[in-house]
């Protein structure tokens, strides 16, 4: 995919001044510029003199480099792990920011890659500890993250993923609260993004998910005959679908805040990718170009042509027997409709919803917080997958 540039996009993007604001705004606080220091979002504001991904960039992986530096230097002195493992965090995090919402340019994809090395360097600190899964699939590589909880004997197992800048590094996030519920967690990245080798329209997408969970059938340590799915955003779409595909090895699915149907239809999609995405640090342009490469397309006409294939409801699957399914997001989505929670619900299986009337994209906003939403969703995995 060739990336346009601001000015090529046919995506609105928010002005210089806005941007500075909400960094200022959501830096230590809200996503994504949360995992850093509060303080650091005035010192990044201040420092940008425009819109340009690469000054961006670069701005965030000068505080990356510097803690990875301190985390190096304090690991060679023998230092306290619990400080280097957060110093690792942070630089990450750093890095991670450097890189959203996805590489579009030689410094955000080396801001990416210093965010997967950070992030490795830390999870050798954590605990329980983080294995890096490796899977030979079709010529390529499936990689994922597992944690196993300390003390449970083949626990079930969360398989989850984000959406087009939530990566899999991300998700490990979420692996304590379901530590806490007795699951282990593997958190992988969607097609499109991180180190997935396939695009979101690519065939091969639906048989990686599949190879996933052959992979998890195979472990001694984890029970993964007790599967629950958990796909966030742009991502919840597989989770949907393989709430159908895969009904006979998923006990429950969730799909959190993404499109089944109307989303992927143009008069929906033009005005989401071009001047809505109201949650979105750079406006519009940052969903639009984060989609557009996860989809490997290249302008919003090849888009607009390619998506409505992806509806479930085109596809014929949604007559067909799914495992349980849990629908969530805000009403005031600007993302992904609250319309393909009530598509999903009206075909086959009956489907539970939990819908925040006064949430945005992922049911966030209007004093919902992202924990207290993923509780209620590992609460509903535990009662449909935990048996």
């Amino acid at each position: 995919m060739t990336t346009q540039t601001q000015s090529q996009s046919p995506a609105r993007a928010r002005p210089l001044e806005e941007v500075k604001a909400e960094t200022i705004r959501r830096a230590g606080k809200l996503n994504p510029l949360d995992g850093v220091r509060p303080e650091d979002g005035t010192l990044v504001a201040n420092a940008l003199t425009s819109l340009d991904r690469d000054e961006w960039a670069r701005e965030w992986s000068k505080l990356g480099a510097k803690a990875a530096a301190e985390a190096q230097q304090l690991e060679k002195s023998g230092g306290d792990k619990k400080k280097i493992c957060d110093l690792y965090t942070l630089a990450f995090n750093y890095f991670r920011i450097a890189r959203y919402p996805c590489p579009i340019s030689p410094a955000t994809q080396a801001a990416y890659e210093s965010s997967l090395r950070n992030f490795r360097h830390a999870a050798k600190y954590f605990d329980p500890p983080l294995e890096i899964v490796e899977i030979p699939f079709e010529g390529k590589k499936l990689i994922g993250y597992l944690q196993v909880p300390r003390g449970i004997a083949k626990p079930p197992v969360i398989m989850s993923w984000g959406g087009v800048d939530g990566w899999k590094e991300d998700r490990t996030k979420a692996h304590p609260l379901m530590h806490e519920a007795g699951f282990a967690g593997f958190a992988i990245d969607m097609p499109g993004t991180g180190e997935h080798p396939f695009k979101y329209t690519d065939p091969q997408a639906d048989r990686a998910f599949s190879a996933f969970i052959d992979y998890l059938l195979t472990r001694t340590d984890i029970d993964a005959t007790r599967l629950g799915v958990w796909g966030g955003s742009y991502g919840a779409y597989w989770a949907a679908k393989l709430a159908h595909t895969e009904a006979a090895r998923i006990k429950g699915a969730v799909f959190h805040g993404g499109n089944a149907h109307y989303g992927f239809q143009p008069e929906w999609m033009k005005p989401a990718l071009t001047e809505r995405a109201s949650v979105a640090i750079f406006g519009p342009i940052g969903l639009y170009q984060s989609r557009s490469r996860a989809m490997g397309v290249s302008s919003l006409e090849e888009f607009l042509k390619v998506a409505p294939g992806l509806s479930l409801k085109t596809q014929g699957l949604l007559d067909k027997p799914s495992a349980p399914l849990l629908c969530v997001n805000g009403k005031l989505d600007d993302q992904a409709p609250i319309d393909d929670i009530y598509v999903l619900m009206e075909h086959g299986n009956p489907k539970e919803a939990r819908i925040y009337p006064k949430g945005v994209h992922m049911g966030r906003g209007g004093g919902t917080t992202d924990e207290e939403i993923w509780h209620t969703i590992v609460n509903w995995l535990k009662l449909r997958v935990g048996k």
